[in-house]
């Protein structure tokens, strides 16, 4: 799709401007007194607060523990409060902040290395080292995003910085340029796409990032070709992995590093190479996978969110109100405004991303007079993912289906999720915060990548496996008016120690009335159904009751064991309280019959 427009490519591109304006102050002060004042503050805030300092020991922590979050906080935090300097410099535009500015930016510009300890390999899935070599830099997910950030700082800053010191500018371009635009052009990363390799966020995000950098950036036009070219190349490796339909197999938190990046290159595209992209922009896969954010949506900040996501994500930002509008769809625009309208951080304080703040606080007045009330829930089946979403007045229930060699995969195939009232009801818990551990080749041994902690059944202890080969088949589903029903073949998800010959799942949402789940298996060990939820359940005879909730009839299965589970883990507890259970249902005969009402 991309690399066919590479013969459309002009014989000049031009440079890329972060936001279209000729005067950004006068852009910004349209937020209104209270977001400029608020804007202002959190610059002074930074102003007076200390440098993080990023010692040797902070970059080895992660090879030595698996602890990624301490480094990362600081890392971040650098980022941040530069962010907020330069927002409010742009405001006030008086000069106040450019001696912390340029602090900021010589601070980051002597770090060893930008990429994150987590990433520091030149191999997909090799050692990571404990010190990044800085005559070797590594372009990862952070080190693009850093490059780019001083990339459109110094678009933003240029001529104040060059009044301090001329020489200045030219000192942040190199070492974008040894950091990033070099050993992108001369050196293969995994991340770049390679033949049939399966690509992930990483390719749309680093790749968004590189064009941001580089189009920025006074560079040659030999170089803006160059790289160019492998961008194009690099996002049709993306876009290979996803099905027609447009579904982000890493979860709805992972949409927002894949499907928007996507959004953001063609973004830098169409403005270095006016209408570049114009014929893309109308594309099928490319529509659907913008609306996917829009479809996994519950209420509030809810979201079904199987893989490594949060069922609780900050609100949409402008970037998928943008998205909407460049291919032409109202719902989603629709749905991106009326989040962001009820968001307590419209501008982003917490985004490390310049580029992204710059959109939210230029784009965030345009919304008002536009903005609908987003009403439109539908019924949908991905059949690329196998993800079955089914909604009426009270449900909203999603099964995923699929296989477990997923992106982010939790070993979670036939697994449903369940909400009655905006309030959950059967849960995907999540993951915690990410260790080394998360992506090793011990992942499976953490509690939330098991299929015993998700809404599924687990014999004589043998849970699912992880792989490509351990999928659910026979897939079939309808959607009429009073009913919508997925049933699909289960026993293929579990490795053969299983004793399994068929497990088979029904699942039906009897429109305004009830849900119901029917298993039928047919096996040698002893079956037993997990089922995760948020409230304690009280048990009676054949009936399970959820107080303030609803209640699940039970037929096929013995008595109940509730399981407490204590959550301190702070990704996890943005989501959920403190305790969570898991109920585990023996399964006596063959049929099992769950009515959820």
């Amino acid at each position: 799709m991309f690399s066919e427009i590479i013969g459309s490519l002009p014989e000049y591109l031009g440079d890329f401007h972060p936001v279209k304006s000729d005067g950004l102050a006068p852009k910004l002060r349209r937020l209104g007194e209270a977001r400029c004042l608020g804007l202002v503050e959190a610059g002074r805030g930074a102003l007076q607060a200390s440098w993080p300092q990023i010692l040797a020991s902070d970059y080895r922590q992660y090879t030595l523990s698996g602890n990624r979050s301490e480094f990362e906080a600081l890392y971040f935090r650098r980022r941040l409060m530069l962010n907020d300097l330069v927002l409010a410099e742009c405001l006030e535009d008086k000069g106040g902040f450019v001696n912390a500015i340029i602090d900021g930016a010589l601070l980051i510009c002597e770090e060893s290395g930008w990429q994150l300890p987590a990433h520091n390999a030149y191999g997909r899935g090799g050692a990571r080292l404990p010190l990044p070599d800085p005559d070797d830099p590594v372009v990862d997910l952070f080190s693009a995003e850093t490059s780019a950030n001083l990339a459109v700082l110094l678009w933003l800053m240029r001529a104040k910085f060059a009044a301090v010191d001329p020489r200045l500018p030219g000192r942040i371009e190199r070492e974008i340029e040894h950091r990033l635009i070099n050993p992108y052009l001369n050196r293969h990363f995994w991340w770049m796409g390679a033949g049939d390799e399966r690509m992930n966020n990483w390719t749309a995000w680093i790749t968004q990032n590189v064009l941001i950098a580089t189009f920025t950036l006074p560079t040659s036009q030999e170089t803006r070709r160059a790289v160019l070219v492998k961008a194009l190349s690099s996002l049709d490796a993306f876009l290979k992995d996803y099905a027609e339909d447009g579904a982000c197999e890493e979860g709805v938190l992972y949409y927002r590093h894949a499907a928007l990046c996507l959004f953001g290159a063609m973004t830098v595209l169409d403005q270095v190479a006016p209408g570049l992209c114009e014929a893309l922009w109308s594309e099928p896969k490319i529509r659907n996978m913008a609306e996917y954010i829009s479809h996994m949506h519950v209420s509030d900040g809810i979201y079904f969110n199987f893989a490594d996501s949060s069922a609780v994500l900050d609100p949409c930002s402008i970037r998928e109100y943008l998205f909407g509008r460049a291919v032409g769809s109202e719902d989603l625009m629709d749905f991106a405004a009326a989040d962001i309208r009820r968001a307590a951080d419209p501008l982003l304080s917490k985004e490390w991303n310049l580029w992204y703040r710059l959109l939210a606080a230029t784009t965030l007045p345009d919304l008002a007079d536009e903005a609908k009330v987003h009403q439109t829930k539908r019924d949908i089946f991905y059949p690329g993912i196998g993800l079955f979403v089914a909604r009426d007045c009270h449900f909203d229930l999603a099964v995923k289906c699929g296989h477990n060699g997923e992106g982010h995969n939790h070993n979670d195939v036939g697994s449903l999720t369940l909400y009655k009232d905006g309030k959950p009801f059967l849960i995907d818990v999540g993951v915690e915060t990410y260790t080394a551990k998360t992506f090793s080749p011990r992942r499976y041994e953490i509690w939330t990548m098991q299929s015993a902690y998700h809404n599924l059944p687990t014999f004589d202890g043998v849970q699912q496996q992880d792989g490509e080969a351990f999928r659910a088949r026979a897939i079939g589903t309808r959607f009429d008016e009073g009913e919508a029903e997925i049933s699909f073949e289960l026993a293929g998800a579990y490795p053969a120690a299983a004793k399994l010959r068929s497990y088979h799942r029904t699942i039906r949402l009897v429109r305004g009335s009830h849900v119901e789940l029917v298993d039928v298996h047919d096996g040698d060990a002893k079956a037993v159904l997990s089922l995760m939820t948020v409230v304690e359940p009280m048990a009676e005879a054949g009936k399970l009751i959820f107080d303030g909730l609803g209640s699940i009839e039970i037929s096929g299965a013995g008595a109940p064991v509730v399981e407490p589970i204590t959550i301190e883990d702070a990704r996890l507890r943005q989501a959920w309280p403190e305790r969570i259970f898991r109920i585990l249902l023996p399964l006596e005969v063959g049929r099992l019959v769950l009515k959820i009402m």
